[in-house]
C-alpha cells in the first residue's frame, strides 16, 4: 500500500482503530500479567471510590455527633484503605512498565527482522534516517502509550463509571446538575482532539524527514566542507526544523489547551453543585456528609474526563508512530522460495544468462536480451560505459532484483528454483562502495564466514595483500573500527572487503570495480591476490581499468543494455570495435 493511502486529506488515519487494536494485540503474549494488572486496577479504583465515600459516614456519624474515639478508628481504617490502593497502584505500574518494555522489544525485533527480509530496492528508495526514526521516535511514542496511556485510559474510564454510579446513589438531583457540563467537556475534547490529531501525525512525518536529512549531512560532511556549502545546508536544515517546530507547536498547543479548558469547566461544575447542594441541604434535608462526599466525587468526575481527553492525544501520537512502524512491517518481503526450490551442495559455478530482460522501472528496460555463459572456473569481464548495465547484471545473479523475462541458471538450474540463501552463499561480492561494521579488523574479515579461525582470517588477509598494513595498525587484527572504518584509507577498506570475500571461499566471485579505489602499487599486489583467489572459481568482473582484464577468458562489451562484442582481449583489439575505442581512450589518458 502506498504511503499516502493510509490517510485522508485531513491527516486522520483511515485505519486508526485497526492500528490501535493491532497495537494492543502485541500485549497478548502477557495475558496472565495483564489479568493481574486488571485486578490491581480494580483494587485501586475501589479503594479510591470507597475512601471518598467514607467522608459521608465520617461527617454524619462521627464528626457531627462528636464521637472522637470512633473517628480515630475510622480514620485508621481509611488510612489502611488508601495504603492498599497505593500498593496496588505501585505494583500495577511496575508490571505495566515490564509488559510495555517487553512488547516494545518484540516490536523492535519484528521491525529489524522485517528489515533484513526486505528487498534491496526498498533501501534504495527510502531515506535511511527516516527508517532510523521509526526505530527511535516512533517506537518511543508506542512505548509511552503501552506503559502509561492504555492503563490510564482504562482506569479513567472505569473511574468515571464508578463515580457516576455512586453519585446517583448519593443524589440523583445533583447528578443531573453535574451532567449539564459533561456535554461541554466532551464537545470541547472532540474539537481539540480533531485539531491536534493531524498535527501529531504531521509532526512524526516531518521528524522522520528531518532525521533523514541530518543523517545525510553527517555522512556527507567532507563534501559539504570541500565545496563550502555550510550556509546552504544550514538554510535547508532551518527549513526542515521550522516545519517541525510549526507542526510540534500546533500539536502541543491543542494538546495543552485541553487541561485548562477541562479544569475551568470542572470548576464551574463544582460551583453549581455546591450552590444546588447547599439549597438541598437547607430546604430538603440533604445530609452534609452526603454533600461533602458528592462534592468530592464531582471533583474526581472531571479529572478522569480530563485525563481521557489528554491521553487520547497521546494515543493518537502513538497510533501515528505505530502506523509508520507497521508500514515497514507490512512491506512486501523478498519473494519466498518456491515450495519445490532445491538446495545445491556442490556448486560447480556454471553460470548462464539466456535472453534476460530487466528494468528497475517496468517502463524503462536496462538489460535488453542479455545472454552470456561463464563455464566453471572461467574469468568473465564486463566492460562498457557508465549506465551500460554492467552492475545490473551482477545484481541479477544473487537475486537482489528478479528478472522480467529470460532465465539465469547455475549449474543448469534456474536461480529462481534454488533456495535464495543457498544461492547467495555460493557467491561473494566485492562492490566499489566499501562497507565495514563497528568491530575489530578480524571480526570484519570473519563476517564472510563466521566460523573461520584466526589463522584462516590471517591467510585471507595475506592472500589479498591486506596483511602487511593490518600488522602496522595500533592493535593489528584487534584494531577497533568505527564509523565505517573512517580511520583507514579507502584502499585499505577495500582490501578488507576483498579479504572478507576471500574467507567466504565461494565457487562464484563477483567483483564490481573492486580495485578502482586502490592506488597503482596496491593494485599490482592485490591483482596477484585476486588471481590466486579466482583460480578454480567462476569470476565475473566489472573493471574500470581495462588493463586489469586483459587476461580474462572472455570480455563482454555492453552498450545500452546489450552485449555488442565479446571475445578475448586480443580478439577484441584486432576487431577494432567498441572495446578497441575504449582501450585506446584509456591508453591516451595514461
Amino acid at each position: 500500500m502506498a504511503h499516502g493511502d493510509h490517510y485522508k486529506q485531513d491527516g486522520k488515519p483511515k485505519e486508526g482503530r485497526k492500528t490501535f487494536f493491532r497495537l494492543v494485540s502485541y500485549l497478548a503474549c502477557d495475558k496472565k500479567l495483564l489479568a493481574v494488572i486488571g485486578f490491581l486496577i480494580i483494587i485501586s479504583i475501589v479503594t479510591s471510590l470507597l475512601g471518598s465515600y467514607m467522608i459521608r459516614p465520617i461527617i454524619n456519624d462521627y464528626i457531627m455527633p462528636g464521637n472522637y474515639p470512633g473517628l480515630v478508628k475510622i480514620l485508621l481504617l481509611l488510612g489502611g484503605i488508601y495504603l492498599v490502593g497505593v500498593v496496588a497502584t505501585y505494583i500495577q505500574y511496575r508490571l505495566l512498565n515490564k509488559i510495555g518494555q517487553r512488547t516494545v522489544n518484540r516490536m523492535r525485533v519484528e521491525l529489524f527482522a522485517k528489515m533484513e527480509n526486505l528487498p534491496i530496492k526498498y533501501f534504495d528508495t527510502h531515506q535511511h534516517g527516516d527508517l532510523m526514526s521509526r526505530y527511535t521516535n516512533d517506537i518511543d511514542q508506542v512505548s509511552t502509550a503501552l506503559t502509561d496511556s492504555l492503563s490510564d485510559m482504562l482506569t479513567s474510564a472505569l473511574m468515571i463509571v464508578g463515580i457516576f454510579v455512586l453519585m446517583i446513589y448519593i443524589s440523583p438531583i445533583l447528578t443531573l446538575v453535574t451532567l449539564i457540563t459533561v456535554p461541554l467537556m466532551f464537545l470541547s475534547a472532540k474539537y481539540i482532539v480533531k485539531r491536534s490529531r493531524k498535527y501529531f501525525k504531521a509532526q512524526q512525518k516531518v521528524l522522520g524527514e528531518t532525521n533523514g536529512y541530518i543523517e545525510e549531512m553527517i555522512s556527507g560532511q567532507k563534501v559539504i566542507k570541500v565545496f563550502g556549502r555550510e550556509k546552504e545546508v544550514e538554510a535547508d536544515f532551518e527549513s526542515f526544523n521550522q516545519s517541525l517546530k510549526d507542526k510540534a507547536e500546533k500539536a502541543q498547543f491543542y494538546s495543552g489547551l485541553m487541561m485548562p479548558i477541562m479544569q475551568n469547566l470542572n470548576t464551574l461544575n463544582y460551583v453549581i453543585i455546591t450552590i444546588v447542594g447547599a439549597l438541598l441541604a437547607i430546604f430538603r434535608g440533604f445530609d452534609v456528609g452526603g454533600l461533602a462526599a458528592f462534592l468530592q466525587y464531582s471533583r474526581q468526575f472531571g479529572r478522569p474526563i480530563n485525563e481521557l481527553a489528554s491521553l487520547y492525544n497521546s494515543i493518537q501520537a502513538a497510533i501515528a508512530g505505530a502506523e509508520r512502524i507497521f508500514q515497514v512491517i507490512d512491506e512486501a518481503p523478498e519473494q519466498d522460495d518456491a515450495s519445490d526450490s532445491v538446495f545445491l551442495n556442490d556448486i560447480k559455478g556454471d553460470v548462464k544468462m539466456t535472453d534476460v530482460y530487466f528494468g528497475y522501472k517496468p517502463e524503462k528496460l536496462i538489460l535488453k536480451g542479455v545472454s552470456l555463459h561463464a563455464a566453471p572456473g572461467t574469468k568473465i569481464a564486463l566492460v562498457g560505459e557508465t549506465g551500460a548495465g554492467k552492475t545490473t547484471i551482477l545484481n541479477m545473479l544473487p537475486r537482489f532484483f528478479d528478472i522480467k523475462s529470460g532465465d539465469i541458471t547455475i549449474d543448469g538450474i534456474s536461480i529462481s528454483d534454488i533456495k535464495r540463501d543457498n544461492l547467495r552463499q555460493s557467491m561473494a561480492i566485492v562492490l566499489q562502495d566499501t562497507h565495514l561494521f563497528t568491530g575489530t579488523v578480524c571480526e570484519n574479515i570473519r563476517f564472510g564466514r563466521l566460523d573461520a579461525t584466526d589463522e584462516e582470517v590471517m591467510e585471507a588477509a595475506k592472500l589479498t595483500a591486506a596483511h602487511s598494513f593490518i600488522k602496522r595498525l595500533p592493535q593489528g587484527y584487534n584494531t577497533q573500527l568505527e564509523n565505517d572504518g573512517a580511520n583507514l584509507s579507502q584502499g585499505q577498506r577495500q582490501l578488507l572487503n576483498i579479504a572478507r570475500a576471500a574467507i567466504a571461499d565461494p565457487p562464484i566471485l563477483l567483483l564490481d570495480e573492486a580495485t578502482s579505489n586502490i592506488d597503482t602499487r596496491s593494485e599490482i599486489l592485490i591483482q596477484k591476490g585476486l588471481d590466486k583467489l579466482m583460480q578454480g572459481r567462476t569470476s565475473l568482473i566489472i573493471a574500470h581499468r581495462l588493463s586489469t582484464v586483459r587476461n580474462a577468458d572472455k570480455i563482454l562489451v555492453l552498450d545500452k543494455g546489450q552485449i555488442i562484442e565479446q571475445g578475448t582481449h586480443q580478439e577484441l583489439i584486432d576487431k577494432k570495435g567498441k572495446y578497441y575505442s575504449l582501450y585506446q581512450e584509456q591508453f591516451e589518458e595514461l
